[in-house]
């Protein structure tokens, strides 16, 4: 197992992988614990073949504060991401088409379009030229429970390697729901990618970062294209960093223009 596996934690200079990073931040205890199990079942990878900015994404905090970032706010949006949404595509101009596959109709929506955001995998969008980028996907399995609070907080973390998925959320503590007598449970299980099978994140080691960097080429070479997103620009980024991203992308178009 992963436990037998980790030397002493007397880490020195630049940390070369996630094991190294965890261990110099935590020590070999916490990271036995908590890091080592949960990171090989959620990334299908030995902690030591993974970058080490991964666990960076996290603070480190010796004190009581149990936030999961440092930001002022987090959860999700008040109502959910949903009327966002509604708000984005409330208007008549706007065609929504589902269960499309863009990769079929590329060469239709480039000749159509002046400008696609596009923020599916860019190696799909190349038709993997030069090989296919790694991620990983989730299996979902979600269950009613006769229960009006079945674990009381929004998520739990399942560390354990020998636990099939990595964490459980209960969705009526995200919103502040109003009272009822059953509750919707949904575990998130860690899954190979395959083809046709939903990719969530890119494996950011250096021999996948070096095959993106000839699909970023290949990007720059098409104006008429924006990537973004975590698959189109191949990072592993939180919803703010999306979210930012995106803006950040909007104004330099516009300003451009």
């Amino acid at each position: 197992m992963i436990a037998q596996q980790i030397e002493s934690a007397g880490i020195t200079g630049k940390p070369k992988n996630l094991e190294e990073q965890a261990i110099q931040l935590v020590g070999t205890d916490i990271y036995r614990k908590l890091i080592a199990g949960y990171t090989q079942k959620q990334w299908g990878k030995p902690p030591r073949e993974l970058p080490s900015f991964i666990i960076r994404r996290l603070p480190i905090r010796f004190t009581y504060d149990n936030n999961y970032f440092n930001h002022r706010f987090q959860g999700i949006p008040e109502g959910g991401y949903t009327p966002i949404f509604q708000k984005l595509l409330d208007d008549d101009r706007i065609d929504v088409c589902l269960k499309t596959d863009f990769e079929a109709e590329k060469a239709a929506y480039l000749a159509r379009f002046p400008k696609i955001i596009y923020s599916g995998p860019i190696d799909a969008f190349f038709d993997q030229r030069y090989g296919p980028l790694e991620y990983r996907s989730l299996r979902f399995e979600t269950t009613k429970h006769p229960s009006p609070n079945f674990q009381g907080n929004p998520v739990i973390n399942y560390t354990d390697e020998k636990v099939p998925f990595t964490r459980s959320m209960e969705w009526k503590h995200f919103d502040k729901q109003g009272e009822s007598d059953t509750t919707i449970l949904t575990k998130e299980y860690p899954a190979p990618f395959t083809i046709g099978a939903e990719p969530y994140y890119p494996i950011n080691d250096e021999k996948n970062n070096q095959l993106y960097k000839k699909y970023k080429q290949l990007a720059a070479k098409q104006p008429q294209v924006l990537f973004g997103g975590r698959l189109g620009s191949y990072r592993y980024l939180d919803m703010d960093q999306i979210v930012s991203e995106a803006l950040k992308l909007a104004q330099k178009e516009l300003t451009a223009n």
